[in-house]
């Protein structure tokens, strides 16, 4: 009524669902607005839909998690979410992935964390935030005492690792890192390295689709080796080649006994540096999860990892691959476990939250939504 503006049937909705739960003596709730929904009719959300959001939320102590992803927030958007960190005391989740939030958005959401001691978890991803944005976020985690879990992953951010590798060594509260499409190459992952022989608090990196080589497994085997925090590394989508996976299996087999989990899926490895890995994981007692899809499997890859999924070494629910037998023949075929299959989107029906499709999150909990 202030604004003389048109309700979004959409919010009103999910709203007199919210409501329901309340009366039911329903605590902690999570606002689903995500804009891409295709079970219920949707209208994407607007900057000015969320000042009304806001207004709302301002002060409710129920909602302690809200979730617009891809809906049509902007700069606009930003301000109102940055508003709302700065006055909600409850919010611990926030979910703004694909919006259409560009630099300054990002600046007015990085500098209301500078303040904000509650907030836990923040997914930024796939808002065109840039260097400017994510400076600002490198800056913000300098300071704030209380995220622990941000992903700035497809933010059109590049080698952001100057800087994010500073904030790494600073910080001593963010659990989980997502980087992914950071183009980060092999100086990029020095950087980063450099930060983490100083860290003791991140547990999850995800530094998938970048422009990573072997080179720059040299310095993450190197920091492994005294690093004893690190449990879960997402190097998807690069290109380590054999020298990459012979570097990491040699520092999992001899000294690290810390990383739980390691995704290595498309990264152009042959059957040489597989088989490497497979036999790290023999000698590892700790090293349970490995994801290798979209390499070059040869013959003796198929019966290395069939080996270690007969003799109960890999569990099923570990891998994304399993063995088969034709003509007496062992090959290798995908199952759809993984880190996180289901971060990013999530399956109209069928179980979206299995441990094993979203593995990474399961071996590093760090409460409800996060």
């Amino acid at each position: 009524m202030e604004k003389s503006q048109k309700i979004n049937p959409f919010i009103l909705h999910i709203l007199q669902e919210v409501d329901e739960e309340i009366k039911n003596g329903l605590e902690r709730i999570t606002l689903n607005i995500a804009g891409n929904s295709r079970l219920t009719p949707v209208e994407r959300v607007t900057g000015e839909d969320f000042w009304i959001l806001y207004r709302i939320l301002k002060k409710n102590p129920y909602i302690t998690g809200l979730d617009v992803r891809y809906n049509l927030l902007s700069d606009v958007g930003a301000y109102y979410a940055a508003r709302l960190l700065q006055k909600q005391p409850y919010l611990i989740y926030l979910n703004l992935m694909f919006n259409d939030i560009g630099p300054e958005g990002g600046e007015l959401i990085a500098k209301a964390l500078h303040k904000n001691k509650i907030l836990k978890h923040l997914k930024m991803t796939g808002n065109k935030i840039e260097n400017k944005g994510g400076m600002c976020f490198a800056a913000m985690l300098q300071i704030n005492s209380s995220l622990e879990k941000l992903d700035l992953g497809d933010c059109d951010l590049e080698e952001s690792t100057v800087h994010l590798g500073h904030m790494l060594k600073e910080n001593h509260c963010l659990v989980e890192l997502h980087m992914c499409k950071h183009q980060i190459k092999t100086d990029g992952i020095r950087q980063l390295c450099d930060a983490l022989y100083l860290n003791r608090s991140l547990r999850y990196l995800d530094v998938s689709c970048n422009k990573i080589t072997h080179d720059g497994m040299v310095y993450l085997a190197d920091v492994l080796k005294s690093n004893t925090t690190l449990e879960v590394i997402d190097l998807s989508f690069n290109r380590i080649e054999n020298a990459g996976a012979n570097y990491l299996s040699e520092t999992l087999a001899s000294h690290n006994r810390s990383l739980k989990a390691l995704s290595v899926v498309s990264n152009n490895i042959e059957g040489e540096g597989l088989v490497a890995l497979s036999q790290s994981m023999k000698t590892n007692p700790t090293f349970s999860n490995i994801y290798i899809w979209g390499n070059k499997f040869d013959e003796a890859t198929c019966v290395a990892y069939s080996d270690l999924i007969q003799t109960g070494r890999l569990k099923p629910d570990n891998t994304d691959v399993e063995p088969f037998v034709v003509d007496g023949r062992v090959y290798l075929a995908e199952v759809s476990n993984g880190l996180k299959k289901h971060y990013y989107w999530t399956p109209t029906y069928g179980g979206a939250c299995s441990d094993s499709s979203n593995a990474g999150f399961t071996l590093v909990p760090v409460g409800q939504h996060l």
